[in-house]
């Protein structure tokens, strides 16, 4: 087996189970507050951190991931929602570049090895057909706070590629570049342009952004409305995971 470490960071378990169960057999740790998985696919040795969401906890697990590992590749990977029309479920998104956006300003950000992400797009393309869908460069909007897409669509700098939305990406992006640690940042549809969420990500976490199950019941107590859309939103969950984890494999084979 290659000795070589990949690293592997993603923030939630539905992110992270699919690629478990591909791999099929693991060993789990807890470092520092943090859930690590140590495993083999292929023949590359791989390291993965359960972050959680948000970049303040996605830049303690690079920063934890780093020292425990010494990764000679970053692959950050989750879920993420498409912020314009043409992106379907499913779809695969290999970021090209990540931006931050705070305050209505959008700040590029550093880490990304665009080589490697060249070279991950190819591979994880190649496996289009097998999986039943497409495989795009793209640009990750990591969100600082919580915006509906039709806002931050309209907010966009002209000629952004392929926008998806998520809450980690620039995070880990700092810590890499910081610690000289290539970055490849890959990550799967979960919901539409068209999906705005009918409830706030903080209606179902705590402080430190981890999801409570008693809140997540309150919510859909307080608001029945949107149970039809988590029922949807769990079914697209579950299609963008399958896709996920074989593009992850992929990716990882070409590193």
């Amino acid at each position: 087996m290659d000795e070589t470490v990949i690293g592997l960071i993603a923030a939630m378990p539905d992110e992270i189970r699919p690629l478990l169960r591909l791999a099929g057999s693991f060993a789990k740790e807890r470092t520092a507050g943090f859930t690590l998985y140590r495993f083999a696919l292929g023949n590359r040795k791989v390291i993965l951190i359960e972050s959680g969401m948000g970049p303040e906890r996605a830049a303690t697990a690079a920063a934890l991931l780093i020292d425990e590992a010494t990764p000679a590749v970053l692959v950050n990977f989750g879920f993420a929602g498409a912020v314009t029309a043409g992106l379907r479920v499913g779809d695969l998104v290999v970021a090209e570049r990540i931006l931050l956006h705070r305050g209505r300003l959008f700040s590029e950000q550093p880490g990304l090895a665009r080589e490697l992400a060249e070279r991950v797009a190819e591979a994880v393309g190649n496996g289009d057909r097998e999986r039943g869908c497409r495989t795009l460069r793209g640009t990750f909007i990591t969100a600082a706070e919580i915006l509906q897409k039709r806002v931050l669509a309209d907010l966009l700098p002209a000629g952004t590629s392929h926008p998806v939305v998520e809450m980690e990406s620039a995070a880990v992006a700092r810590i890499a570049a910081r610690e000289g640690v290539p970055l490849v940042a890959l990550r799967a549809i979960s919901d539409g342009a068209e999906e705005e969420l009918g409830f706030s990500i903080d209606e179902f976490t705590d402080r430190e952004m981890r999801i409570r199950a008693w809140k997540v019941l309150l919510t859909m107590a307080k608001k029945p409305w949107i149970i039809p859309q988590l029922v949807r939103l769990a079914r697209n969950a579950r299609l963008a995971g399958q896709n996920l984890a074989l593009a992850v494999r992929d990716a990882v084979s070409t590193l």
